[in-house]
Formats: C-alpha cells, sequence, structure tokens
C-alpha cells in the first residue's frame, strides 16, 4: 500500500510517470511475468521486487481518480481510505470466522457479476448514461466486497493444502484492496459533486 501511495504521489506530485496506456500496460506486464515466475526461495527477492512495480504502477494508475476527488473535495481521500479499511477488515474477520469454505461457493456467481459489470462498462462507452456508471460503482463495490470474503477463504484453503506463495496471495487481497477504494472514492465524489449541484 506504501509502495502504491508513493505512485499515486508520483503521478500527482512529481508529474515524472503519469497514468495512461504504458503505465497500465506495464503493470499488466509485471503481474503476468510474477504470475509466471515459480515460487521458490530463490526467486524470492526478484518477485518481491516485480510485486513492488506493479503496487507503484497500480499506484499510478489511481492518479486521475484522486485528482478528480481532490477537484471535487480533499476530504473525500482520507474518508474513502478509512471506509475501505474498515470495510475490508470487516469482510476479512467474517471469512476468518466463518465456517471453513462457507463462501467458496461465491467464485462462479462473483465473476459471473464482474463479467456483466465489464460488459455494460464497455456498452457505456457508447450509450454514455451517468445512471449506468452510478450502478456500476454500487453493484461494483458489493462484488468487491464478495470478492474479500471468497479471497480470504480461498487463501486459507491453498495455504492449507501447501500453497505458501503468500506474494501472490497478497497481490490478489492488494486489487479488492485498491477497487474498493477506487469504486468508494469515486461514490463518495459524485455524491459531493451531486449536493454541491443541489446547493447552486
Amino acid at each position: 500500500m506504501f509502495v502504491a501511495a508513493a505512485g499515486a504521489y508520483v503521478h500527482m506530485v512529481t508529474h515524472f510517470i503519469q497514468a495512461g496506456l504504458l503505465s497500465a500496460l506495464g503493470s499488466l506486464i509485471l503481474m503476468i511475468w510474477l504470475m509466471a515466475t515459480p515460487h521458490s526461495h530463490e526467486t524470492e527477492q526478484k518477485r518481491l521486487g516485480l510485486l513492488a512495480g506493479f503496487a507503484f504502477l497500480t499506484g499510478v494508475g489511481l492518479g486521475p481518480a484522486l485528482e478528480f476527488c481532490i477537484a471535487v473535495n480533499p476530504s473525500i481521500l482520507p474518508t474513502a481510505f478509512m471506509g475501505t479499511a474498515m470495510i475490508f477488515t470487516c469482510f476479512t474477520l467474517s471469512a476468518l470466522y466463518a465456517r471453513r469454505r462457507s463462501y467458496l461457493f461465491l467464485g462462479g456467481i462473483l465473476m459471473s457479476a464482474l463479467s456483466l459489470l465489464l460488459l455494460s462498462s464497455l456498452g457505456n462507452v457508447f450509450f454514455g448514461s451517468i445512471w449506468l456508471f452510478q450502478a456500476n460503482l454500487y453493484v461494483g463495490l458489493v462484488v468487491m466486497c464478495g470478492f474479500v470474503l471468497f479471497d480470504t477463504q480461498l487463501i486459507i484453503e491453498k495455504a492449507e493444502h501447501g500453497d505458501q506463495d503468500y506474494i501472490w496471495h497478497c497481490i490478489d487481497l492488494f486489487l479488492d484492496f485498491i477497487t474498493v477504494f477506487r469504486k468508494l472514492m469515486m461514490i463518495l465524489a459524485m455524491n459531493e459533486k451531486d449536493k454541491k449541484k443541489e446547493k447552486k
């Protein structure tokens, strides 16, 4: 999270690296490279470096959304971060203390919902509907909360069966956290914008 925050800082303050196609492509390449590199004691440092690079470029990718929220109301950022931390903590604890494997059935439902959200986002490029965009944000937030439950229990099951690849498990939870944060941040920004319009 600190490395991602550094990436966002670089985009917003130094402008040394800007979010765009190259940063998105870079983060995708690093994630695939990390996935393709087997977990072992010899590759641990290399994979940690790839994880740091991925987190940094993901933070850079958050830059435009952060700039938008700061322009609307700077207090949105700490509120969204605290809200995300609380959501993440509550759902993670729920997954940890729930009956073993009780949330694994969510996998198929969540992937189907994610596919529908992706299709609706692509469709909205042509329709340009603000209602569809907002619905996508709210439904997406609920889906990602489900992924926190599912991924936490899946990681526990993998660890129980001898999968000790904590670096890749970290990627799963990191992506869940970042996506929840992004969606919550955009929901708060849109609501704040609507309030300002009503006041005018």
